[in-house]
């Protein structure tokens, strides 16, 4: 077998392993458990959606999924959903719930686009600056990279429609990240590991039954 064969094989094995992957079964039988009927309509509706895109072009993934989410749950802060001053949801939690900040969204949708096979190095949690009126919040978006330094498309649970960033003056980017690393402008990607709260997301879907 040739090299560029083997390099291929390689990637696709890297790029498996950081998809999301499940038993549906066993899931289901883990919703259950752990958060009764609610849990288990929440992973079938979830998975229904992911079924009926499964296959589409990544443009289409990208407005079924940010429809979804955004449709599906209701905004709420934290210390009214979860009862703490910020709290990371699994997709499964925010589902049930039916509720969350905009962390849950861009976690769910992150998720739900590597489940539907997107590259991981395409997508990045994007921490911002939101301006609302006279006002400057923080906030997160799901940012697309079509291409490593493309202009990303912004997924965002404040405005269904998906644009570009650099049409979105009222974004102010801080830093990203993925399941890869951490990216600050001017600086080497370092280990997602220094964020705790996703150490502690990544933990807890392990615990409904993925492996993310």
């Amino acid at each position: 077998m040739g090299a560029p064969s083997c390099l291929a094989m390689v990637l696709l094995a890297v790029s498996a392993a950081m998809a999301l992957s499940y038993d549906p079964g066993h899931v289901i039988e883990l919703a259950r458990k752990h958060y009764g009927t609610k849990g288990v309509r929440a992973i079938e509706s979830w998975q229904a959606m992911l079924s009926k895109e499964s296959g589409q072009p990544e443009e289409a993934l990208l407005k079924a999924v940010n429809k979804y989410w955004n449709r599906t749950v209701m905004a709420g802060e934290d210390i009214y959903v979860w009862k703490q001053k910020d709290y990371w949801a699994t997709p499964l939690q925010t589902l049930v719930k039916g509720a969350g900040d905009c962390e849950d969204y861009v976690i769910g949708k992150y998720f739900s686009l590597l489940k539907l096979g997107v590259a991981p190095d395409k997508l990045r949690l994007i921490y911002v600056k939101a301006r609302l009126g006279r006002q400057s919040v923080a906030h997160m978006v799901l940012g697309y990279y079509p291409s490593p330094d493309a202009d990303p498309l912004v997924l965002d649970s404040l405005v269904d429609s998906i644009r570009p960033a650099s049409r979105r003056n009222d974004l102010t980017p801080v830093f990203s990240f993925n399941a890869q690393g951490v990216y600050v402008a001017g600086a080497m990607r370092t280990s997602v590991d220094r964020i705790g709260r996703w150490r502690t997301l990544v933990s807890k879907m392990r615990g409904e039954g993925f492996e993310p």
